[in-house]
């Protein structure tokens, strides 16, 4: 079958009513409460759940806050002889009594069932190609057959597992079939996996409800699955996920870097050996904390986000160092033993934003500061150094002259457009030092002359299929407010980007899943990237559009935003979705790096939220 064809009957699928979902749903949680068996006379679920002996292998699972979920699948004559053989078998666990089972609200309960089949050879599975031996996370699920059993990875595991790839799903069905007790070597189970004659493998997709309070949420991929762009939507998760991060901030003003939600803890997947009592944090992606709660603060006037927003800036003062920059004070941000161009450029960002929002003029010798320091890093070419400290160079002092070969090692594809962000908020909006923006306006243009003519050319092996210099479309957005900077390389710098960014959406009618549209690929067949850092630079394209008059082209960014923003509403942590969260109370209100990855970071946070509420903004400008 085409997936358009796929698509359109999935599309109607969920369009139906439930509530006889719902009600089976109710009817299993008294029978798991009770011991009785269920009765499944009355209920009508035709097309919900059209059972088939042959085909409807059907889990039940339970979920509850700080308990490690149980279930049982079988397949057997009837929808009613298989669903009480789960509901026996889950009720004989040796943990069955801790779910509270008759409480809706504390215990939830997923039912999926499998409703396509087929054989596939294990040497064909690819997640890169759209064939029938494609595995997709979240979408289809494998079963493993030996000569005596079927060993099950369910579409739901890619979300409860928090993985999102083959290699992680053929790991986890090792493991649950004989293999495991086999070896406890890795690399041992994938090599008898492989290697067995014996082994035969299916593909299959299933349909999946889980409760909700006292009613019941169809999952598409493990999650909700939204009807398409909405306004509401996006400021609500906007606002939550604002409250999350100040829910989640340290005493010294530090966000919380990290969270795993599958598994409740703050190891970072990049940095899993760090001890608990020291783990890792970035300063770069501590400014963006503080530039979402000042949006936040920008939309509410609520007080509670910029009081905020300033005990984080409190914290980048007291890891900012001082330099002299010809007879005055320049300030850096030195953190992780480095001092970053990137962490500067992020911190003048944020302390501008912050004085642009409320008036407050108590930081501006750290921005003039920030400022002489981020001019001081300029080569005579324009070229920005990437680093001012780095322990692998000149023995962790300041690199005041660096040679060819060190520029390239130290070179930032990203830092210098924060650092033209910052300066540009600077040069704009700060009026009580002439000489030094005079200085800002100066350098930066020529600055913006080097990086979008010359680093093409200087570092060509840096340049994606897919464009991903965000931070440098918003510089040059913000530069366009003044007239002398609306010129013609820079806006063919942001256009063309914004253009290949379109080019490069999975649309309603190429994209194979449902919840792909909208999403970014680099070749088509990639797993979808709903990403909300390069999104930020697709709405400043749309801003300077509208800027410039260009109406034709601001309604097709803004079109195309609204897609990736309804792609990206996915990795929101909805209470509906946190069903598989050992802690639901502290996940919800994050938003995910991915849509089965189950991990939150400050900056992917900060990135989608802030894609959000400037689209909000496009059309429902903040009040002053």
């Amino acid at each position: 079958m085409d997936f358009r064809e796929q698509n359109e009957i999935d599309r109607e699928y969920y369009k139906q009513d439930f509530k006889p979902m719902n009600e089976l749903l109710v009817r299993i949680r008294q029978a798991l409460r009770t011991g009785k068996p269920m009765e499944t006379k009355g209920l009508n679920l035709k097309g919900i759940y059209d059972f088939d002996p042959e085909l409807s292998f059907t889990y039940i699972t339970l979920f509850q806050e700080g308990l490690t979920p149980i279930r049982y699948g079988s397949r057997r004559k009837t929808m009613g002889i298989t669903l009480n053989r789960d509901i026996e078998k889950i009720r004989e666990n040796k943990n069955f009594s801790k779910f509270e089972v008759g409480n809706f609200n504390k215990c939830r309960i997923m039912i999926e069932f499998v409703i396509e089949r087929h054989s596939t050879d294990l040497d064909r599975l690819n997640s890169s190609n759209f064939n029938r031996n494609r595995f997709e996370p979240g979408i289809t699920g494998l079963e493993l057959k030996d000569d005596k059993a079927s060993y099950y990875y369910m579409p739901t595991d890619a979300v409860v597992q928090s993985q999102m790839g083959l290699r992680g799903a053929l790991e986890t069905l090792a493991k649950r079939s004989p293999i495991g007790k086999m070896t406890n070597k890795i690399s041992e189970r994938m090599r008898i996996l492989h290697g067995s004659p014996r082994l035969h493998f299916f593909l299959f997709k299933t349909r999946a409800f889980v409760t909700y309070k006292n009613s019941c949420v169809p999952l598409y991929r493990g999650n909700i699955l939204y009807n398409g762009f909405d306004y509401r939507t996006l400021l609500s998760q906007f606002i939550k996920s604002a409250d999350w991060l100040i829910a989640n901030m340290l005493e010294d003003g530090r966000f919380l870097y990290y969270y795993d939600c599958k598994e409740d803890n703050y190891k970072d997947h990049e940095h899993p050996n760090r001890p608990e009592n020291d783990l890792y944090y970035n300063d770069l992606r501590h400014s963006g904390g503080t530039i979402t709660l000042v949006r936040a603060y920008s939309q509410t006037k609520n007080r509670k986000y910029i009081d905020a927003a300033k005990r984080s800036l409190d914290f980048t003062v007291s890891i900012t160092k001082d330099q002299d920059v010809k007879g005055q004070k320049g300030y850096y941000t030195f953190y992780n033993k480095k001092a970053k161009l990137g962490g500067t450029g992020l911190a003048l960002i944020a302390f501008m934003q912050y004085r642009i929002a409320t008036g407050d003029k108590s930081y501006d010798e750290y921005i003039k500061g920030y400022a002489r320091h981020l001019l001081s890093r300029m080569h005579k070419s324009g070229e920005f150094y990437g680093y001012y400290i780095h322990p692998l160079y000149n023995d962790g002092n300041p690199l005041l002259k660096l040679d060819e070969i060190q520029r390239r090692e130290t070179f930032s594809f990203y830092y210098p457009g924060e650092a033209l962000l910052g300066l540009a908020l600077f040069a704009n909006h700060f009026e009580d030092d002439e000489i030094l923006v005079a200085k800002v306006r100066k350098n930066s243009k020529k600055a913006l002359d080097w990086i979008v003519d010359d680093r093409p050319n200087f570092y060509k092996d840096l340049f994606t299929a897919l464009p991903s210099d965000a931070w440098l479309m918003q510089a040059i957005e913000e530069w366009c407010n003044d007239k002398d900077f609306i010129k013609d390389n820079y806006l063919k710098f942001v256009f063309d980007d914004a253009k290949t960014m379109i080019e490069k959406t999975y649309l309603r009618d190429d994209s194979p899943y449902i919840d792909f549209e909208g999403g970014y690929y680099y070749d088509y067949g990639d797993h979808y990237y709903p990403d909300g850092a390069r999104s930020e630079g697709l709405v400043a394209a749309y801003y300077l559009a509208k800027k410039l008059g260009n109406k034709e082209f601001a309604s097709e960014l803004l079109q195309a935003c609204k897609n990736v923003a309804t792609c990206q509403f996915q990795l929101f942590n909805a209470p509906e979705m946190t069903y598989a969260h050992k802690n639901p109370t502290r996940s919800e209100g994050g938003i995910r790096f991915k849509a089965t990855r189950q991990w939150v970071r400050v900056d992917s946070i900060q990135h989608v939220a802030c894609f959000f509420i400037r689209l909000y903004w496009a059309e429902n400008p903040p009040q002053d």
